[in-house]
């Protein structure tokens, strides 16, 4: 029999929160079932699940009967197929405890905020099953390397960043936390705010993005903007313009949903690709060509910088801030050199 303790994070592309909502297990009721109510039901027929965590999954709005959200008091009838769902699919990957240094900025006994370098994979797959986020959390909460290490008993994210972008990522400690916070981001409640140095003059001081994203048919490990909605996702990025060096603009961007490399992809589509991306263009020298060495970076110029939102337990509004990381600083300061010696026809 399946458990709650079973449910497990989606191996997707980073960043990527919504892509819908994905079955993790499903209850088939006999055709003989006295009636009874769902949390009980529920409770008595998965293994190594308490009541109290079943009612924390209904009131989150994760389960269901048929297509229906239902409460715990619903009594279940005969053939009643009941669904538990989640805005991420299952990951069947066995987590690894590593004692790999964390940059915490926040923790207590709900959730812990931490700083991920550029670099640091996520989550194990895709050739990564060692030294990744997840396996460094897995040691800094004292798990051990059975099934304890699976990602609902270790913490969970809810949500990711790619490899090669740095920032905040919120870890939910317990179950109320993770079904709580899994919804903020479902429900775009989450204040996301990075920072970004974009190729080109940014003509507006700040504006707004809004595209389709979805894979991109000749290359599918990018992702593009399509006008056919069929094609992709709703996505807004909202920007602001936080400094201007003349071939290349300092920004926030906020995001309003979380697709696949959404700022990363909105920023290409409107032609100011993120300062060395090399999967969006961001590689190519779009102005100059004397000072081609502003072209090394060892990553994309893309950090998450804030992230707020209500604290599960407490049910207050928390919002945390990071600097931004020596190699993007080091860039700036670069540019803002550069920036004086510009010739006035370039600006």
């Amino acid at each position: 029999m399946a458990g709650l303790d079973d449910l497990e994070l989606d191996d997707l592309q980073p960043e990527d929160e919504e892509q819908g909502m994905f079955e993790h297990f499903r209850l088939a009721v006999d055709p003989g079932q006295a009636p009874m109510r769902v949390d009980k039901f529920m409770a008595t027929h998965l293994e190594d699940t308490s009541r109290h965590r079943v009612q924390t999954a209904i009131k989150e709005g994760y389960v269901r009967v048929g297509d229906k959200v239902v409460k715990a008091n619903y009594i279940v009838r005969p053939n009643d197929i009941i669904r538990f769902v989640m805005p991420y699919r299952r990951r069947g990957v066995e987590i690894l405890p590593e004692d790999i240094p964390l940059d915490i900025v926040y923790e207590d006994d709900d959730v812990l905020i931490v700083n991920k370098p550029a670099g640091m994979v996520v989550h194990p797959g895709h050739g990564n099953y060692d030294g990744t986020l997840i396996n460094a959390l897995a040691f800094h909460l004292g798990l051990r390397q059975e099934a304890d290490a699976g990602d609902e008993r270790m913490g969970v994210l809810v949500h990711r960043i790619d490899k090669d972008t740095s920032g905040l990522l919120a870890v939910a400690k317990n179950d109320e936390a993770q079904l709580n916070l899994a919804k903020q981001f479902f429900d775009h409640s989450i204040d996301r705010r990075y920072h970004a140095i974009v190729w080109g003059n940014i003509s507006e001081d700040e504006g707004t993005v809004d595209g389709n994203i979805g894979r991109d048919q000749s290359d599918r490990v990018c992702f593009r903007v399509y006008d056919d909605p069929e094609k992709g996702k709703h996505a807004v990025t909202h920007y602001r313009v936080l400094e201007r060096f003349g071939y290349v603009t300092y920004v926030e961007c906020k995001l309003e949903t979380g697709r696949t490399h959404q700022i990363r992809v909105h920023m290409a589509h409107i032609g100011h690709p993120i300062f060395a991306d090399e999967k969006y263009g961001g590689m190519e020298i779009r102005k100059g060509t004397v000072y081609a060495k502003y072209k090394q970076c060892p990553r994309q110029a893309l950090h998450a910088k804030t992230l707020g939102f209500v604290h599960p337990g407490t049910k207050k509004w928390i919002q945390f801030d990071s600097q931004l990381p020596s190699d993007m600083t080091s860039l700036l300061d670069k540019w803002r050199k550069y920036s004086c010696m510009m010739p006035e026809e370039d600006e």
